[in-house]
């Protein structure tokens, strides 16, 4: 668990640096063509790219901080036991939901990638955009799987489940 925390850590650790980047590159602009009668082209058709990049690389940290929203009217009355089954259905849900972006994200990659897909302004290849969404979305995906099998407790308890598997076996 501790590599897949610091992976999640990395990502948005990157993700904030991107945004800080874009952050800055817009008040660049702004200042530009407010002040200085100039502007950056392309500046709205960087945003977005960066910004589709960054958010993809915030969901592995967000899943394994549980940072989701959890909706707990119909569950709130139910035992610890049960919402912990539930939790990590979801978990497993999750992981399912991420395997099949990344796997729909690789194809749309390649195929921008193949039709030279470009942004408008800047000619930017979109399918750079694509190439970094899909490790954090397998590293989302891996850490819902995780979650859905070891649990939520930063897999302090892994050893063991590790254990009673193997005694399963």
């Amino acid at each position: 668990m501790k590599i897949l925390q610091f992976l999640a850590k990395l990502c948005a650790v990157l993700a904030g640096v991107l945004l800080t980047a874009i952050t800055l590159m817009t008040c660049a602009s702004l200042i530009g063509r407010n002040l200085l009668d100039t502007t950056l082209a392309g500046d709205f058709e960087l945003t977005g790219v960066v910004t589709g990049a960054a958010i993809a690389l915030f969901m592995p940290f967000c899943q394994i901080q549980r940072g989701n929203i959890i909706v707990d009217f119909f569950t709130a009355k139910l035992s610890q036991a049960s919402n912990d089954r539930l939790d990590r259905f979801g978990a497993l849900l999750l992981g399912l939901i991420f395997g099949l972006l990344a796997w729909r994200t690789v194809l749309g990659g390649l195929n921008s990638y193949a039709t030279h897909s470009e942004t408008q302004i800047l000619g930017f290849p979109e399918w750079t955009v694509y190439a970094a969404m899909v490790p954090p979305f397998v590293l989302t995906c891996v850490i819902g799987f995780y979650q859905a099998v070891f649990g939520f407790d930063g897999g302090r308890n892994a050893s063991t489940a590790v254990d009673e598997l193997e005694a399963h076996i």
